[in-house]
């Protein structure tokens, strides 16, 4: 299985500058560049392919691609939320749609994948390593829906919190034990949330 490839980044952060900045008790716009941008990292650190939860966290767009077709085509990012569409490239070498009455998106204590619906069956595939590709929203689901305004995550709070104290981490000068004990909370809160082999 190939690296997921992250089609559409998310809107909105899982917290906000104006929550942050609440936390930090900041009241003026001087530090707004700098702790939008420890914002982002601390989001990276927990979000998607590459943060250490091994979810995403607000609705964002993946690719994932496969080499064949499987009894389930394991999806490297949870939660889920749905599956946008499913192309492969066929005995010719020609890139098709798979229509959607053919298979659904499922989840067990792995991980969400995709699997077949009753009484079909998966087509032929070309021999290549990106013969499937499965694109799919994951993450969180944002209130209200899509387009809708003011967007809000849906992240859970000690996720959020974790973020804002991870922020908070790298603004505040803190001395080294009040540090430790942040990176502790920091692991606490976010234990639960780690995906399992991640």
């Amino acid at each position: 299985m190939l690296a997921p490839i992250r089609v559409t980044p998310p809107d909105i952060t899982p917290v906000s500058l104006a929550e942050v900045k609440a936390q930090l008790r900041v009241d003026h716009t001087d530090d707004d560049a700098m702790i939008g941008a420890l914002l982002t990292a601390a989001t990276e650190r927990f979000d998607g392919w590459t943060g250490i939860l091994g979810r995403c966290l607000v609705e964002q767009t993946w690719q994932q691609d496969f080499s064949c077709f499987a009894d389930c085509l394991r999806l490297p990012l949870a939660p889920a939320l749905s599956v946008d569409s499913i192309t492969y490239f066929d005995g010719e070498n020609e890139q098709q749609t798979l229509d959607a009455s053919v298979y659904a998106l499922f989840s067990d204590s792995r991980s969400p994948y995709v699997g077949l619906k009753p009484d079909q069956s998966w087509p032929g595939s070309y021999s290549r390593r990106d013969a499937i590709s499965v694109t799919f929203k994951a993450g969180y689901s944002t209130t209200p829906a899509e387009g809708e305004t003011p967007a809000q995550s849906t992240v859970p709070e000690p996720i959020k919190l974790a973020i804002i104290l991870q922020v908070k981490l790298n603004y505040d000068p803190l001395e080294s034990a009040v540090r430790e004990s942040y990176q502790r909370a920091i692991d606490a809160l976010v234990a639960p949330f780690r995906r399992v082999g991640v």
